[in-house]
């Protein structure tokens, strides 16, 4: 009996353990960075004073940094719902294109809030998160999810931050 009590003890941690290991080692680690400029931008200014606006844009960059985006194309399509010096919600999607063709589809969506700068002036501050939703190839049944940072990077470029951890599909 002692036995199998110290089997079944061993089993509560071990099994858990054992499937946490085999979890992570699918898992690769994602750091990329992307200068991203505008191919196409349809604009709805409020005209109530506001100043709220909501673009839609098409923006391409290349990938940059560590894992398995980097070098990649990126495109974002999204939706920026912005009320300046208040905050706003963007999202949209990107499509990650490797040179070999294959496609990987994340969502995303980001919280806009204006913080004040070294001026005191509002300066907007875009954080949130993503996740893979579909691919092709390579990336068919890749899952995957990370945060998601835009800074700016002149009057219409942005730069999109992604970190985070994918697990590819197994071959």
């Amino acid at each position: 009996m002692p036995i199998r009590r110290s089997i079944f003890a061993a089993s509560r941690w071990l099994v858990p353990s054992l499937l946490a290991a085999t979890l992570s080692a699918h898992a690769d680690p994602l750091s990329v960075r992307a200068l991203m400029a505008p191919k196409e931008q349809i604009k709805l200014d409020f005209q109530d004073g506001s100043g709220h606006f909501v673009l839609m844009v098409r923006r391409e960059g290349q990938a940059a940094g560590s894992g398995l985006f980097d070098g990649a194309h990126v495109t974002e399509f999204g939706r920026h719902d912005i009320v300046p010096g208040a905050g706003g919600d963007p999202s949209g999607y990107l499509v990650i294109t490797q040179r070999t063709g294959d496609l990987a589809y994340l969502k995303w969506t980001v919280r806009s809030i204006y913080l004040p700068d070294r001026e005191g002036q509002p300066e907007m501050d875009d954080n949130g998160f993503w996740e893979v939703v579909s691919g092709t190839g390579r990336f068919k049944d890749l899952k995957g999810t990370g945060t998601l940072r835009i800074e700016s990077a002149g009057p219409t470029d942005r730069v999109f931050v992604l970190k985070g951890t994918l697990a590819p599909a197994k071959p």
